[in-house]
C-alpha cells in the first residue's frame, strides 16, 4: 500500500515536468504525460496474468517454507470467531459492522482521492508554477510513505487496531481544517501532510481489522463491498468540493464535508468496536 503514496511522491513531480514537453513529435505536454504514465501500467497488467497466482502454494516466488507458514496462518485466520459472519452480500448491506467499516474508510478513502485531484490547484493558487506546485506537492505524498510504514510497524507490535485506525481519520479532519484556519502556504502544507499522512496510515490497522471481524466465506464480498462504498463515496467527494469551491471561493470551505466524514467515521469506529471480543476481536483490536 505504500506504492499508493509512492507514485503521487515520484509522479507529481514527473508529471508537472512532461507537461513541459510541447511540440515533441508533435505531442502536447499533456499527451505526453498521459502516454508515458499509462505505460507502465498496461505493461504491468499483463504481467499480472502469468505472476499472480489464485493460491500461496503456486507461488513460485515462495519457498516450501514460506507457502507452508502463510497457508497455515490463513487457516488459523479462517478458523477464529468473526463479528460478521459468512453472509451474503445483501445481508452484509443489513449488518452494522460492515456498514460501519464502509463508512469509516470512506472518510480515508475520500480524503485520498479528493486531494489526489484538487491538492495541486490549491497549491498553486498560492502564486507557485507548475513546476513548483508538482514538487511542493510530492512533500506530504513523501511523508506519508514514511509514516504509514512506522504506524503499521508500532500497530502490529503493540496488536492494537482500534485507536490506530480512528486517530489517523481524526489527523485528517484536524489537517484538512487547518486549510481553513491558518490559510497560508507553509500551515497549508502542514494541514494536508498530516491529511495525507492519515488518510495513508489508516490503511494498515483498518484492512487488519477489518479482515478480522469478517468470516472467510464473506470476506471477499465484505472487503470488496467495503472498497467499493469508499470508492462511491470519494467519488462523490470530488465533485461536492469542486461544486462548494465553485460557489465559495474557498478550498478551506469546500474541505469541510472531509472533515465532517472523517470525524464521522473515527466516532464510528470507536463505538462499534468498544465491545469487540478477541480474534478480529479483542478491545485492542
Amino acid at each position: 500500500m505504500v506504492s499508493i503514496p509512492l507514485a503521487s511522491f515520484l509522479g507529481s513531480p514527473l508529471s508537472a515536468a512532461l507537461l513541459h514537453v510541447h511540440g515533441f513529435l508533435g505531442l502536447n505536454g499533456w499527451q505526453w504525460l498521459f502516454l508515458l504514465e499509462a505505460l507502465p501500467t498496461v505493461l504491468l497488467g499483463i504481467a499480472c496474468l502469468f505472476v499472480l497466482t489464485d493460491r500461496p502454494q503456486l507461488a513460485k516466488w515462495l519457498d516450501e517454507d514460506q507457502k507452508a507458514w502463510l497457508e497455515q496462518r490463513l487457516g488459523s485466520e479462517r478458523a477464529g470467531k468473526k463479528l460478521v459472519g459468512k453472509a451474503s452480500i445483501c445481508k452484509l448491506l443489513s449488518n452494522r459492522h460492515f456498514l460501519v467499516m464502509a463508512l469509516v474508510c470512506s472518510g480515508a478513502s475520500a480524503a485520498g482521492t479528493t486531494l489526489s485531484l484538487w491538492q495541486p490547484q490549491l497549491l498553486k493558487s498560492f502564486g507557485l508554477s507548475t513546476f513548483e506546485t508538482g514538487l511542493i506537492n510530492a512533500v506530504p505524498y513523501g511523508l506519508a510513505c514514511v509514516v504509514m510504514v512506522l504506524w503499521g510497524r508500532h500497530s502490529d507490535k503493540t496488536t492494537e487496531r482500534r485507536w490506530h485506525t480512528a486517530i489517523p481519520l481524526a489527523c485528517i479532519a484536524v489537517g484538512l481544517l487547518a486549510t481553513l484556519v491558518a490559510p497560508a502556504l507553509a500551515t497549508t502544507l502542514l494541514g494536508l501532510s498530516l491529511a495525507l499522512c492519515g488518510a495513508y496510515s489508516f490503511k494498515g490497522p483498518f484492512w487488519t481489522l477489518s479482515s478480522g471481524w469478517l468470516d472467510s466465506g464473506s470476506a471477499a464480498a465484505g472487503l470488496a463491498g467495503i472498497n467499493a462504498a469508499s470508492n462511491l463515496v470519494g467519488g462523490g467527494m470530488v465533485s461536492l468540493v469542486g461544486l462548494i469551491k465553485t460557489v465559495t471561493g474557498s478550498y478551506g470551505l469546500a474541505l469541510l464535508p472531509l472533515v465532517a466524514l472523517a470525524l464521522l467515521g473515527s466516532m464510528s469506529l470507536l463505538w462499534i468496536s468498544r465491545s469487540a471480543s478477541p480474534g478480529g476481536s479483542s478491545a485492542k483490536q
